[in-house]
């Protein structure tokens, strides 16, 4: 059912075909932008410009990365900055993923299609904002996690242009999950602490949570009445994702798991489980 992400990027650019004609002039360079951006597939990548355009200020999502769980349904916005000193005529972005762009995987559009809505900001700038809307259900797989960027282009009044296949890269993560239940509870002074847990995160591939295997999670403690956490020690999850350790009780306190990330899956804390240690 993932049909629409995997032919995103070729309907993104016949699209921009149709938007592009009618600005083009036949003897000017920027006549040609159309054909190539159809064709991106057989072409090696690289950016390309004629003139003075330029595009600057490209943020995704705010700057954070966009975390979507097992079924989320997500939109999230992409700002840029486009400029020429004839003004700017039109622009338009896409996000894609893999290896290279001409070798995509993935990809994602902005209703379907359209021009970035831009707003003028003085007679020789704009400011543009699009929004993307991400199924994790029906438009990801697990391959698909991790560094994404932006291609965009901006075309002038007078018909010069740029086009910037990584304009910037922005992280799109499977959305992570992290238990921590320390028994027994109340226990005595000097007494072993079995601290369990579990890291989960987000399948694409079946829509479901799944545990994350062989990582490195920090089992932390915080003292009643202090507002830190110390690292006591570090703990590997097993195959499926679960954590079990021991400590010696010393005084009451909040035990909690904190996993630091990778580049797919974000960095996620534990709720503190408070422990009465009794004398």
């Amino acid at each position: 059912m993932r049909i629409r992400a995997s032919v995103a990027l070729v309907t993104g650019a016949l699209a921009l075909t149709a938007l592009a004609a009618p600005t083009a002039q036949a003897a000017d360079p920027s006549a040609g932008l159309a054909a190539k951006v159809t064709s991106f597939a057989s072409v090696s990548p690289k950016d390309d410009s004629t003139g003075d355009t330029k595009i600057s200020n490209v943020v995704v999502n705010g700057g954070k990365a966009v975390v979507l769980g097992s079924t989320t349904k997500k939109s999230f916005t992409l700002t840029f900055t486009a400029s020429d000193d004839s003004g700017i005529d039109w622009a338009f972005a896409l996000l894609w993923h893999g290896s290279t762009f001409e070798k995509s995987d993935n990809g994602a559009l902005p209703n379907e299609g359209d021009k970035a809505k831009c707003t003028v900001v003085d007679s020789t700038t704009v400011s543009c904002k699009e929004t993307f809307t991400v199924d994790a259900k029906y438009d990801l797989l697990n391959t698909n996690a991790g560094a994404w960027k932006v291609w965009v282009v901006a075309q002038a009044k007078d018909t010069d242009y740029v086009q910037k296949d990584n304009a910037k890269s922005f992280s799109l993560q499977r959305a992570s999950k992290l238990t921590a239940d320390a028994t027994p509870e109340p226990v005595k002074k000097g007494k072993t602490l079995t601290v369990k847990g579990r890291l989960t995160r987000a399948n694409w591939d079946t829509n479901k949570d799944a545990g994350y295997s062989g990582q490195s999670v920090k089992l932390q403690f915080r003292k009643k009445g202090s507002s830190a956490y110390t690292t006591v020690k570090t703990v590997k999850t097993d195959s499926k994702g679960n954590l079990k350790t021991t400590v010696k009780a010393s005084v009451d306190g909040y035990y909690r798991y904190s996993f630091a990330g990778t580049s797919t899956t974000p960095a996620v804390n534990a709720a503190g489980d408070f422990v009465q240690v009794k004398k």
